[in-house]
């Protein structure tokens, strides 16, 4: 399983980024996806799931009506559009896979592989 995010960098507060995920190594239509951070001295944070065929999402409150999961079956590809960035919103954002093809993504513990991540900075 290899997950490799991109699209990290640093942002003015209010501007926006999409990060990207390419996924190889597994069945990718047949597990749950998410995305999420963590911030220096802080746990890492569930941000954002995305169902097998795209049809359900979860989102934190953090993020909600900001930030937006997707995902492209056919390319192997998960995306978060992140909007209206604020400088809390700075933090490593890492790409997850579920651990098997029955489980809900909803907490570090149903991970079955990161990827390495990828800065954001928001600057105010």
């Amino acid at each position: 399983v290899q997950l490799v995010e991109s699209g990290g960098q640093e942002v003015q507060a209010g501007g926006s980024l999409r990060l990207s995920c390419a996924a190889s190594g597994f069945t990718f239509s047949r597990y749950e996806m998410g995305w999420f951070r963590q911030a220096p001295g802080k746990e890492r944070e569930l941000l954002a799931v995305i169902s097998r065929d795209g049809s359900n999402n979860y989102y934190a409150g953090s993020v909600k009506d900001r930030f937006t999961i997707s995902r492209d079956n056919a390319k192997n590809m998960v995306y978060l559009q992140m909007d209206s960035l604020r400088p809390e919103d700075t933090a490593v954002y890492y790409c997850a896979v579920a651990r098997a093809t029955d489980v809900a993504l909803r907490a570090q513990s149903d991970v079955g592989s990161w990827g390495q991540g990828t800065q954001v900075t928001v600057s105010s």
